[in-house]
Formats: structure tokens, C-alpha cells, sequence
């Protein structure tokens, strides 16, 4: 293992990539600690004490990497650029247009990236405009610590006008730095950009998690929660590396002397296809109804009883109700998906197009039937370990009281997918120069 990680650094190129990132990741993390203009460090530390706590805003806070609980320059972090990478992914299965430009090659690819970035701006100027007049004004605050007792205060004491207006393009031009850092990154450096800020801000606040633990919760509580973030990784791995390989034969054919084809291959299926995207879907499935009560306001009568229910079932962490839609709504994203992510449709008529087959299934209609059976099979024991591991903190916090280890299981499938995916593109480039890799 020693002499692997001694392998990058001897090969000039790989340094250099590996070298950019780290450089990337520190100046995001020095971002992160520069805070926006204007706001109020009492009204901070309020939003800090919600964030730390298992819920819609430590969601939040922990893809900014704790940016969003001190009201940071990158508060929003890179989730505006995902949810339009993802927007656009889904868009080039319904729109004709689109999906045109996915097959032209690196042209179609240049102008999707360009349409991501128009729709990326436009997402974290909608956002950054919510955020500031929810918390401007305290009722954020208010509506997501509404166990707690203590006064709130606004984030902007003299009102929205005209610091508001200030930290909006602030926010969005910290959105729009981060999706910049994130492209250079794949273009420069080693690894996916999106993947590696995310994976920077999660990391970052594990220690905090488990030295916090161990201050508030004790020994035992402290061991049992390092024992069970180690059973996470191993089932991370175990779960990200399994696939289920239909196999592919090619019938052979003679194109002028030679004679093509004849190989046998399969088609990869993992089980874990949709990585954390199910779960990014689902907090921000959840978040809607909070963000509509914010404009509805909290009266009596029929807002407040609306109210009222959102605080109690929709937000609350500690309510198995809000476990059980959390739960459910991961497993149906993860099928909505991967429906998008793998046209069995398609996958068929390629396989026709090329002369291949899977042993003892038809070509046609019966092949796309086999495929489809398989990847909704394959999708279910999938969907349900990712969303064991993303509702397992909750559970904890109902049996335990662990209230300052928030999304360890999120955190942790992150960090290990992200990893993973890490170690195979340093692996293939060191094998390309003929040094033995890390995966053997």
C-alpha cells in the first residue's frame, strides 16, 4: 500500500493532478470560513445550534461542509450545480432536443455544460433569494428550532433592505466559484470535481462528529458509533463493488477476409446505481413543505394547523413518521433513477444493432422485457440499503440521543463512494505507466 501511494508522486503528470486538487480543496475551505457581509453573529450561533442538529438544515450544512451554519460565501455549496446536472439528465430523456446533443459527441456535451451552468445561476439565485428572506428575518430560525425555547433573531436586524439584496449575489457568486472550482478539478486534477467538493465537505466534519460524541455522550456511545461507522464502510464497499454481469455473446461475421465478432462479454448492472442521489432527492422532496409554510406564514386557523404538522411530521427527526417518508421516498427515487440512468429499451437496440444477444433470451422485445426484470430486481435490495443508511442516524437519535453526529450514514456512503471511484482513476493511470496500482 506504501509503495503504491509512492507511485503517484513518481509519475510527474499524476503528482501535478493530485497536487491541483489538494490545492482546490483548501482554497474551498478557505471560503468556507469567510463569512457574508451584514448579518448578525448572535442570530449565527442560533443557526449553528439548528444546524447541528439531525434535520432539513443539517442537510444542508453538511453539503456546504459547514458553510451554511456560519452564513459562509459558499452557504449554498455545490448543490445548485448537481440539482441542474441532474435536472439536465432528466431533461435529455423528455426533450427530443436534448437528447440529440447527448449523442453528438463533445459538441452536444460543451452546450449541455453551458445550459447546466445558465440553470445552475438561475437555482442559486432562487435559493439564495429564499434563504435570505427566511433567515433575514428570523423566521427560519424560529421554524426549524421550534423545540427550542430560546428568542430568535433575524440574521439582518435593520430588515432585508438593502443588506439582503448584497448577500444574494454574493451567495450565487460563491455558487458560481464553487462550479468552477468543481470543472477545473475534472479538467486538471484527478476525479470527478462535484464529487471531490462534496467529499471534502463531508469529511470535514466527521471529527468534529465523533469528538463531540465523545464530549456529550460519553465512552460507550463514542465506541459503538466508531464500531458501527466501520460496519458502514465495510457494507459501503461490499455494496458499491457488487454487480450482477448478464452475459453478452457477439455472433461472428466476416467484414472483407477477416472474421469479426464471436467474443463474449457482459453488461455491468451495479446494485448501488444511484449512489446518494436518491437521498439528495428525498431532503429535497421534504424541504418543499417547509419552504411553502415559511410564505404561508404561521397564524391561527388553517396555515397554522398546516404549520404545525410540517414542525411536527415533516421536519422532525424524531418522529417515525418522518423516518417512514424519508425511507419510502429514497427507495422511489432510486427506481425513478435508475429508469432514467438505464433505457433497457435502448440497451437492446444497441445490442441488436452491434449482433449481440444474452444467451437463451431473443433479441427484440424479449431481451428489453429480461433487462428490464433484472435492473428492477437488481434496484430493490439497492434502494433499501441506502436508505437503511440514511435514516440509521435517526434511529440513533430516537434510541441514543445522539444529536451531533448528524447523516453519519450519508456522510460515510459518500466519502467511501467517492473514494472508491478515487482509487480506480489513480489505479488505471498508474497502470497506464506500468506501476502496480492499488486494486489488485
Amino acid at each position: 500500500m506504501i509503495s503504491s501511494l509512492l507511485n503517484i508522486f513518481k509519475v510527474h503528470d499524476l503528482r501535478n493532478k493530485v497536487f491541483f486538487v489538494i490545492v482546490m480543496v483548501a482554497v474551498y475551505r478557505l471560503g468556507v470560513a469567510i463569512r457574508v457581509p451584514g448579518v448578525d453573529p448572535i442570530a449565527i450561533e442560533q443557526l449553528r445550534e439548528s444546524a447541528g442538529q439531525q434535520g432539513a438544515l443539517g442537510f444542508l450544512n453538511l453539503f456546504s461542509g459547514g458553510a451554511f451554519e456560519s452564513f459562509s460565501i459558499f452557504a449554498l455549496g455545490i448543490m445548485p450545480y448537481i440539482t441542474a446536472s441532474i435536472i439536465m439528465q432528466v431533461l435529455g430523456v423528455v426533450i427530443p432536443k436534448l437528447e440529440e446533443l447527448q449523442n453528438e459527441g463533445a459538441v452536444g456535451q460543451r452546450k449541455i455544460t453551458q445550459y447546466t451552468r445558465y440553470l445552475t445561476i438561475g437555482l442559486a439565485t432562487l435559493q439564495a433569494t429564499g434563504l435570505v428572506f427566511i433567515f433575514g428575518t428570523g423566521r427560519g430560525t424560529a421554524f426549524f428550532s421550534a423545540a427550542s425555547a430560546a428568542p430568535t433573531v433575524p440574521l439582518l436586524p435593520d430588515g432585508v433592505w438593502p443588506r439582503g439584496y448584497l448577500i444574494i449575489p454574493t451567495l450565487v457568486a460563491g455558487t458560481a466559484v464553487l462550479m468552477w472550482m468543481a470543472e477545473m478539478i475534472s479538467q486538471r486534477g484527478i476525479g470527478n470535481g462535484m464529487s471531490m467538493i462534496i467529499f471534502a465537505s463531508v469529511v470535514s466534519s466527521l471529527p468534529g462528529g465523533f469528538w463531540s460524541i465523545l464530549q456529550l455522550n460519553g465512552m460507550f456511545w463514542f465506541v459503538s458509533m466508531v464500531l458501527l461507522t466501520l460496519f458502514i464502510i465495510v457494507s459501503v464497499v461490499y455494496v458499491e463493488l457488487g454487480q450482477r454481469r448478464i452475459p453478452v455473446q457477439f455472433a461472428k461475421r466476416v467484414v472483407g477476409r477477416r472474421m469479426m465478432g464471436g467474443q463474449n462479454t457482459y453488461i455491468p448492472l451495479k446494485v448501488n446505481q444511484s449512489g446518494v442521489i436518491p437521498i439528495i432527492f428525498a431532503s429535497s422532496i421534504l424541504l418543499l413543505p417547509v419552504i411553502v409554510t415559511q410564505f404561508m406564514g404561521s397564524g391561527e386557523g388553517w396555515r397554522g394547523d398546516i404549520a404545525s404538522f410540517v414542525d411536527k411530521y415533516i421536519v422532525n427527526p424524531q418522529n417515525f413518521v418522518y423516518i417512514t417518508i424519508f425511507g419510502l421516498l429514497i427507495i422511489a427515487f432510486a427506481y425513478f433513477y435508475n429508469s432514467i440512468a438505464f433505457d433497457p429499451v435502448r440497451q437492446a437496440d444497441q445490442l441488436r444493432r452491434q449482433g449481440g444477444f444474452i444467451p437463451g433470451v431473443r433479441p427484440g422485445p424479449q431481451t428489453e422485457r429480461y433487462l428490464s426484470k433484472a435492473v428492477n430486481r437488481i434496484t430493490l435490495p439497492g434502494a433499501v440499503f441506502i436508505a437503511v443508511i440514511a435514516i440509521l442516524p435517526y434511529i440513533l437519535l430516537i434510541v441514543a440521543g445522539v444529536r451531533t453526529f448528524g447523516f453519519a450514514g450519508t456522510s460515510v456512503l459518500i466519502s467511501v463512494g467517492v473514494a472508491l471511484e478515487l482509487m480506480r482513476q489513480i489505479d488505471s493511470q498508474l497502470t497506464l505507466r506500468n506501476y502496480e496500482g492499488f486494486l489488485k
